[in-house]
């Protein structure tokens, strides 16, 4: 399974950014092989408005099934949703200790934003 993770830095044991469109960093990780591919949000988390449309649009184009996340707001994750990418709200700790909460179950899907547009 393809995962996509918000990161505060480039490695599995980065902490899991709170915020999806202004986090720096969103590991794509193959929970098979724990293999990732990083992706660079940081032009996208200093702009003015739109970044959580932006790092949708980035994140989706790397076709993951599920995100996991603190928190999304209504624009990104109506836009995860309509490019058939799962939100999973409320992860924290570790980027690889994350992943394995979901895959346990302890980290469920979300069915609507947790969070207001901009916070």
């Amino acid at each position: 399974m393809k995962i996509a993770v918000t990161a505060s830095g480039t490695s599995l044991e980065s902490k899991v950014d709170p915020r999806f469109g202004r986090a720096p960093y969103i590991l794509l990780v193959d929970t098979d092989t724990m293999d990732f591919e990083v992706i660079d949000n940081r032009e996208n988390a200093e702009s003015l408005k739109g970044a959580g449309i932006q790092a949708a649009s980035s994140v989706s184009k790397k076709r993951p099934e599920v995100l996991l996340t603190g928190h999304c707001g209504p624009n990104a994750f109506k836009a995860l949703k309509a490019a058939g990418v799962r939100v999973v709200n409320g992860a924290e700790g570790p980027v690889d200790k994350a992943i394995n909460y979901y895959l346990n179950g302890k980290l469920v899907e979300g069915e609507e934003p947790d969070v207001e547009g901009r916070w």
